[in-house]
């Protein structure tokens, strides 16, 4: 097998540390001897140890002479671990195969150089692509202090993701809903505005098939005056997640004391035409340790995150229903532009079928 059979391995190993490992990144690591993979590990939790470290102590002895291929730039400094260049050092390891650079400015980075310097060989840019999209959330919340954003919704085939009346249950099958969970899982927080929290009553908690529970993101609620009612179910649950309140400066005081007497945590913040300013609250979010935010709705929630450009890829699903009115509740709210050249573009846009309906992913074109 070449470098590249190798890495996906090692990708695949990381994958596992999907929703469990922020604010850290997912990395997996393969150790191998003679063509043959003889040790395996990836990173499980923050503060666990490190990939590399998994992979040699899984390979013992074997990992003497041996190649390590791992997903990211071997650390170089002191975290809540040691640096993981001793542990290959030590483990008598004589070639690293890396997808990508560290991209975290504010480390001290240099693992690579480190390495070579000590007289390893060291191969870079191994299915880099594909590495710096597995952590794609971590890469952009370290580069730009900002959580990687994912709008999505569940429409019907003319656009609308609930009736005149609100209703929208359901308007996707079972399997696009347990795709949901898997993106809830794997987020750090989940947004939705006052309106959605009141009208559906929402636990915007992640429900998992299978032994796995699933980790439950934190609730974010978009509520400028504090609308939102103290009995709401999400503040009265299990979950080990918090819920935040995000309100302007002129909120009630007895409507926020009302709120964090139920357990919620009020934030405040800017806001702009009388909504609260999301490119703002951005910077708040990440400044929070929020890698990474799925945006669930309602339509004018979603229009206005686009609209402000903080969306980074969406995830829309598609039922094959028809409502054939124009008075149902629109993918987006408020006001679009004026030419169809003044669109937003996605790219790399990629079309599945879950059950019965359509999923549609894709990036956003900075704005």
């Amino acid at each position: 097998m070449d470098d590249q059979t190798f890495m996906q391995q090692a990708l695949a190993l990381a994958e596992k540390g999907r929703g469990w490992t922020s604010p850290n990144p997912m990395v997996g690591a393969v150790v191998v001897k003679n063509g043959t993979i003889v040790g395996r590990g990836y990173h499980r939790r923050a503060g666990g140890p490190h990939a590399e470290v998994n992979a040699i102590d899984d390979a013992g002895d074997k990992a003497d002479g041996a190649t390590i291929y791992v997903t990211l730039e071997p650390c170089n400094h002191f975290g809540r671990t040691p640096p993981c260049t001793r542990k290959i050092l030590d483990a008598g390891i004589k070639r690293v195969v890396v997808a990508m650079p560290d991209p975290n400015p504010g480390v001290t980075g240099g693992g690579n150089q480190y390495l070579q310097d000590q007289g390893l060989e060291v191969t870079t840019g191994v299915c880099e692509k594909d590495a710096r999209r597995l952590n794609e959330g971590f890469v952009t919340w370290v580069t730009t202090g900002r959580p990687f954003v994912i709008a999505k919704c569940a429409a019907t085939l003319d656009g609308r993701i609930a009736t005149k009346n609100g209703d929208s249950k359901w308007v996707t099958g079972p399997a696009a809903r347990g795709v949901v969970h898997q993106l809830r899982h794997a987020v750090d927080g989940i947004m939705v505005g006052v309106q959605t929290a009141i009208a559906d009553n929402p636990s915007l908690t992640t429900r998992l098939t299978g032994d796995e529970p699933g980790s439950d993101p934190t609730r974010i609620i978009l509520d400028t005056r504090l609308s939102m009612p103290p009995t709401a179910k999400m503040l009265h649950q299990a979950s080990s997640a918090s819920t935040w309140v995000i309100c302007g400066p002129e909120a009630p005081a007895d409507r926020r004391a009302a709120l964090e007497t139920a357990g919620a945590r009020v934030i405040t913040g800017a806001v702009n035409a009388n909504r609260i300013d999301l490119a703002l609250l951005m910077d708040q979010l990440g400044s929070e340790g929020i890698t990474s935010l799925l945006i669930e709705g309602g339509g004018t929630v979603m229009g206005s995150a686009l609209t402000a450009g903080i969306v980074d890829k969406i995830c829309f699903f598609y039922a094959p229903k028809i409502l054939g009115g124009d008075d149902g509740i629109p993918i987006c709210r408020g006001k679009g532009p004026e030419t169809m050249q003044e669109s937003i573009a996605v790219n790399d846009l990629t079309v599945s079928q879950v059950g019965p309906d359509v999923m549609l992913q894709g990036y956003l074109t900075p704005r």
